[in-house]
């Protein structure tokens, strides 16, 4: 055991690399060992304090190891010492000593091995030669322990580069697949909605032109549906359906409208009375059912127009001179109290007349019904003179140039092309 008192640098230098050498420490433990002593004993020699130096040897269990006990104290300190950053951490603080405890290998007991040969150990303090090639000694220690401690960090810098190239290649072909998956997706999805919404059928002496577009672009189907077909005295039959909600369970609230008014229309029923039957058929099948309906029939030989309506917004009326007309019906539609419509309206429709029947996300984007109304007039007069087949799409698009509330938009154009009989 050694302790003594030490008032400058170079011998708590010296003792601590005689303690060091003794218990055959590694160059670079020696270095950090004492450059943490000289550390925590600075300030006290700047300020003409002594420090003391403790050293114990004691034996591990199994005489396999032993413990080497370095402890400093600055017994003239008033404050606690700071260990924070001591390139060896002193695991033990009490007030205002540092203890360290390092393992160190037990001395060969043989004659002339381990501690027993007093090389330079606890001889005379080293000169000044010996302390700069023991300087040096640890220094290299540091510099290979830095420059393995580099190559590890190139090696896993490489390792994680790699890593990093795996998984940017395994992203790309994630969103190769993602972009797959979408694009079968939404054939999927156009396919379905081809099947929902029935290509216009050919009758002779009227063109036809429909536009939908969803609510949401990555959910094609919705509540917006319609169907037409010509009956068997060669009547056109229209029906437009506004089905309460979004998504799947919407599109088949609308499906069942469409597919009980055309069997009742097939049936022979009356138009006014179709809304009324539908709601009879279909509320104890769900009571939950709510949907706007509007019925159209059209002759296109004479070019009578009949309409009923059950809560939907007016079908317009754009004459061949640009005079506007909301073909006003009122009504309740399926799902309401009182369903039905509560009369036919009648009209006739001459060549080159323009009639849109449409669903209310066209005129409701803005959110006034009246505005939207207004609107509506202005864009069939702006785009009357193109093709049908691009009329309800022109349309769209200038109503849709701001979108305050989001719907389901469904446009549908109908025009006589033959002089009535």
């Amino acid at each position: 055991m050694t302790d003594r008192r030490y008032y400058t640098l170079a011998p708590l230098r010296q003792a601590v690399r005689r303690i060091a050498f003794a218990n055959r420490l590694p160059a670079d433990v020696r270095g950090r060992l004492l450059l943490s002593v000289t550390d925590l004993a600075a300030s006290e020699f700047q300020a003409g304090r002594p420090v003391v130096l403790t050293a114990t040897h004691e034996h591990g269990p199994g005489n396999e190891s032993s413990l080497l006990t370095v402890t400093l104290q600055t017994p003239q300190c008033r404050a606690s010492l700071s260990t924070d950053d001591l390139p060896l951490p002193a695991p033990v603080i009490s007030g205002n000593s540092a203890t360290w405890h390092i393992p160190v290998a037990e001395a060969d007991p043989r004659p002339g091995h381990g501690h027993h040969r007093h090389d330079r150990s606890a001889a005379s303090p080293p000169s000044a030669p010996t302390e700069s090639r023991d300087s040096d000694e640890e220094l290299r220690a540091a510099l290979a322990l830095a420059d393995t401690l580099a190559s590890e960090y190139r090696l896993l810098k490489d390792e994680l580069a790699e890593t990093n190239a795996g998984v940017v290649a395994l992203y790309v072909q994630l969103e190769q697949q993602d972009e797959q998956v979408r694009k079968a997706h939404g054939q999927v999805l156009r396919e379905l909605e081809d099947a929902l919404r029935p290509p216009p059928p050919h009758v002779e002496g009227l063109e036809l032109a429909v536009h939908y577009a969803p609510a949401d672009p990555a959910a094609p189907t919705g509540g917006d549906l319609y169907d037409w077909f010509t009956l068997p005295d060669g009547t056109l039959h229209i029906t437009i359906v506004d089905a309460v909600g979004h998504g799947v369970r919407s599109t088949r609230t609308a499906l069942n409208v469409t597919h009980a008014v055309r069997t009742l229309a097939l049936e022979g029923h009356p138009l006014q009375s179709i809304l009324a039957r539908t709601h009879d058929i279909l509320m104890p099948l769900d009571p939950r059912l709510m949907a706007t309906v509007l019925l159209a029939r059209v002759d296109p030989v004479t070019g009578e127009l009949q309409l009923a309506n059950g809560s939907h917004p007016p079908a317009l009326l754009l004459r061949t001179d640009g005079t506007p007309q909301y073909l006003e019906v009122k009504g309740r539609g399926v799902g309401f109290p009182l369903p039905g419509s509560e009369r036919l309206l009648s009209a006739r429709l001459d060549p080159g007349d323009l009639l849109l029947l449409y669903t209310d996300g066209l005129t409701e984007s803005r959110r006034d019904i009246c505005e939207g109304e207004i609107r509506l007039i202005r864009a069939a007069q702006t785009h009357a003179h193109r093709v049908l087949a691009d009329i309800p799409t022109a349309i769209a698009a200038d109503m849709h140039t701001i979108v305050h509330h989001a719907d389901d938009t469904l446009a549908l154009a109908l025009r006589i092309t033959s002089p009535s009989e």
